[in-house]
C-alpha cells in the first residue's frame, strides 16, 4: 500500500494511526499541496491528501479510507460488530468532521479574524464534548476505535493552533493523556507532528 499524506495535517495523521493500530505498513509519500506528485495526480482528480492506494484500489477521503482499512483488515476491529453500533460510530465521526475537521483551514492561517474565530469555535466545540469523554473507557468506546483516531489529531494540534483548555477539563486531559500513549498513535507521529508544541 502506499498512502500519499502529508505530515502536518490531521486528515492524513488520522489514516496514519488506524494503518499503525491495524499494524500495516505503508509507503508513505510526503506530499507538499502547492506541488503534488505526478503520481497523485494521476491517480487522483482532486490531487487530496490523503489518498490511499491498495494494488489497483485508488482511495480518497480519510472516512473512507479508514473505514475500507477496517473492513479489509478486520483485526483489530475499530468499528463496532453490529449494524446500529457502526451507524452510531459513523454518525459520531460525521460530527467531527462537520464540527472540528471542518475548522482545519481557518486554524492553518489566512485571515486573523477567521482564524480567531475557528480557535473560539473549536474551544467551543471541545468543551461542549467534555461529557463523552467520562462515558466509556474510549471516546464513546470500551477499547480504541477510529473514533480515537479521528479526534486524536485534533486534540494534539490544540496547543499548536493556541487553542487552551481551560481548568476544569480533567476528563479531557485524561483522555489525551492516554490516547497519546497509545502505541498506535505514538507510532503514526510524523517527525513535523512529534515537533508540535505541547
Amino acid at each position: 500500500m502506499t498512502l500519499f499524506s502529508r505530515g502536518d495535517d490531521p486528515h492524513c495523521h488520522r489514516v496514519r494511526i488506524v494503518l499503525a493500530a491495524k499494524g500495516l505498513e505503508a509507503r508513505v509519500v510526503e506530499c507538499d499541496p502547492a506541488r503534488p506528485p505526478e503520481d497523485l495526480i494521476d491517480l487522483n482528480p482532486f490531487q487530496s491528501v490523503p489518498t490511499l492506494v491498495d494494488r489497483d484500489l485508488v482511495i480518497y477521503g480519510p472516512g473512507i479510507i479508514c473505514e475500507y482499512l477496517d473492513e479489509r483488515f478486520p483485526a483489530p476491529a475499530l468499528l463496532p460488530g453490529d449494524p446500529a453500533g457502526r451507524a452510531q460510530a459513523r454518525v459520531a465521526a460525521h460530527r467531527i468532521e462537520q464540527d472540528w475537521y471542518a475548522l482545519v483551514p481557518a486554524l492553518r492561517g489566512g485571515e486573523r479574524r477567521d482564524e480567531l474565530r475557528a480557535r473560539r469555535l473549536l474551544l467551543e466545540t471541545v468543551l461542549a464534548s467534555e461529557p463523552l469523554f467520562r462515558v466509556k473507557p474510549w471516546f464513546l468506546a470500551d477499547q480504541f476505535s477510529a473514533l480515537d483516531a479521528a479526534i486524536a489529531p485534533i486534540l494534539w494540534r490544540l496547543p499548536h493552533w493556541q487553542v487552551v483548555l481551560p481548568d476544569g477539563t480533567a476528563s479531557i486531559e485524561r483522555y489525551c493523556r492516554k490516547v497519546f500513549a497509545h502505541p498506535a498513535f505514538r507510532a503514526s507521529l510524523s517527525e513535523r507532528e512529534r515537533e508540535m508544541p505541547r
